[in-house]
This record gives C-alpha cells, sequence and structure tokens, in this order.
C-alpha cells in the first residue's frame, strides 16, 4: 500500500512494503506531524516507510520516518512488534532531534 496525500501544506508519503495501513496509523502519522511542527517552522515533506518482515523471529516489523526541512533532515527509525508503538518511538526520536536545532 503506497499513497501521497497533502497534508497541512506538507507532502505526506507512505509506503508499506506487502501491508495494509489502517486508518487509525494512518491518523496517528498526521497528528504526529501536527505535534512535531511545533518545534520547527518549516516542513517541507515527510516521509512514512513500514516494512513487514514476517519471517523475522526478533523485530518484524520496522517504521522509519524522514522529515524534510531544511538543512539537514531529520531521520528516525525503530524496528519491534507493534506498528503504534514503533510509530510513538520514532515521533521521540524526531522530537529530541528537532528540538536540538
Amino acid at each position: 500500500m503506497n499513497y501521497t496525500e497533502n497534508f497541512d501544506g506538507i507532502k505526506l508519503d507512505v509506503q508499506a512494503v506487502d501491508i495494509t495501513i489502517s486508518d487509525d496509523i494512518q491518523q496517528s502519522i498526521r497528528d504526529m506531524i501536527v505535534r512535531l511542527r511545533r518545534h520547527i517552522s518549516e516542513v517541507n515533506w515527510v516521509d512514512v516507510y513500514f516494512e513487514d518482515k514476517s519471517g523475522k523471529s526478533t523485530d518484524p516489523k520496522r517504521v522509519s520516518v524522514r522529515f524534510g526541512v531544511p538543512g539537514n533532515d531529520a531521520f528516525a527509525s525503530d524496528s519491534g512488534d507493534n506498528f503504534m508503538a514503533l510509530l510513538k518511538n520514532v515521533e521521540e526520536k524526531l522530537r529530541r532531534q528537532l528540538e536540538k536545532r
């Protein structure tokens, strides 16, 4: 499942390899962007990548997010068992990066 949307003036590109992303996760992505925009004034684009390697015994799911901001982009990823929890962890990592700017 891949989709692109214009969310609040930001190009949001979500890629999920061989899996379908639920509406709850899509809304969580939008909420994450709103919360992270408090830390930086200009966000040009956001890329979110979901991966599920069911064959792996440990940490089969992976979430990666690249925040397109002026200068070096902010990037964070995490792996584990639950996409919602991983999204929260990635948001926290991105928040710390954006606060340092």
